[in-house]
């Protein structure tokens, strides 16, 4: 499909820079599959979902990926800036770099700022390799766990682009950019969905009887990127990986053969459970990378519903709600919650989007 068909404008003040407070109080436009509009918020979640439905979250957690350096050996020593986007070995990463005309295979970057210690002093990495667009390898001079330390010393949090153009990060992103959920290191961009989430808010579901199982997606950088080809058939996903574990599959299929259905917490959970699926539906057990490219057409076979934010023009996330409720709904629901003041993207509001032209057990 032409990629401009999913453009839209977006006023920047739009633009959430924090988010909302407490987390559950952010507003969530409910799209219901007849295309009906909404207003709600997170905390009336519970009253849209049904005794045996199944909350899926991913227990990713962000870690410290934005370095700041300068390249050292040569007679310049130009700062450079690397987010660390895909981890190869214990002491190898694959990363995005600015400017990256500054570097050159063989060259070194150091990383951390004078004066601040860092296990022993400062944290090198060579540059093994460099990728048409931007991207480089690099070989640290730590390696596992000590490598670890020195990247949540040294780094921050990689906050996305849209934020990080208008202010600094600062401490409070360290919580603000973790889900309640985060678990199990490897992310380099928060799965936004679950920002929203509260301890009150869960004990509400389970009071419902919605069930919460876990599954992890190391988000990468390339949630963030546009889609630059004019047709979406065009367009390369970067891989990203994930685990479903043989209880999770279990519990899932067991709950939907019982009715109940399954709702994805963010277009990560979404794209992993959709990899995971059997031709029937079912969901297997699944462990390595997925680069799932979902757009209108695609017969989604293992989720029923999907709470998630609101997504750049002419990104990858908002052909996937596009493929889940529709072009046309998702065009009309977007100008209306722009309309309306929702906030958008990572730190904003949310919506609950249902199956284009499925009926809706409850519309309270």
């Amino acid at each position: 499909m032409r990629t401009e068909l999913f453009d839209f404008h977006l006023p920047p003040e739009n633009i959430a820079l924090r988010p909302a407070s407490p987390r559950d109080s952010a507003r969530m436009l409910v799209v219901q599959g007849d295309g009906v509009l909404r207003d709600r918020l997170i905390s009336d979640l519970p009253d849209w979902l049904e005794p045996g439905d199944q909350l899926v979250v991913n227990d990713t957690k962000v870690i410290a990926a934005q370095l700041s350096g300068r390249r050292i050996g040569r007679e310049t020593e130009p700062k450079i800036e690397a987010t660390l986007i895909k981890r190869l070995d214990g002491s190898r990463w694959q990363a995005l770099v600015r400017p990256a005309k500054k570097l050159a295979p063989g060259d070194t970057i150091r990383f951390g700022n004078e004066g601040r210690v860092c296990l022993l002093g400062h944290l090198d990495a060579s540059v093994e390799a460099k990728g048409a667009e931007g991207e480089v390898t690099l070989s640290f001079s730590f390696h596992g766990p000590m490598l670890d330390q020195a990247i949540a010393d040294l780094g921050r949090p990689p906050l996305p682009p849209y934020i990080a153009g208008k202010r600094a990060a600062d401490e409070r992103d360290a919580d603000d950019y973790q889900t309640m959920f985060a678990a199990k290191e490897g992310a380099v961009a928060a799965p936004t969905a679950g920002l929203h989430f509260t301890p009150t808010l869960e004990e509400r579901l389970r009071a419902r009887g919605v069930g919460l199982q876990r599954v992890t997606l190391h988000v990468g950088a390339g949630t963030f990127l546009p889609v630059k080809v004019e047709d979406t058939e065009g367009h390369k996903m970067h891989a990203e990986w994930g685990s479903v574990s043989e209880a999770t599959a279990a519990a899932l299929n067991e709950a939907r053969a019982r009715g109940g259905r399954i709702v994805a917490v963010g277009t990560t959970s979404l794209r992993l459970l959709e990899s995971a699926a059997r031709g029937d539906g079912t969901i297997a057990a699944f462990e390595g990378e997925t680069s799932i490219f979902i757009t209108p057409g695609y017969r989604f076979r293992a989720v029923d519903i999907l709470l998630t934010n609101f997504h750049l023009p002419r990104s990858t996330l908002f052909v996937l709600v596009s493929a889940f409720s529709g072009l046309d709904e998702m065009k009309a629901a977007y100008a209306h919650a722009i309309a309306s003041g929702y906030r958008f993207y990572s730190y904003g509001d949310a919506c609950l989007l249902f199956r284009r032209g499925e009926e809706d057990v409850r519309s309270p």
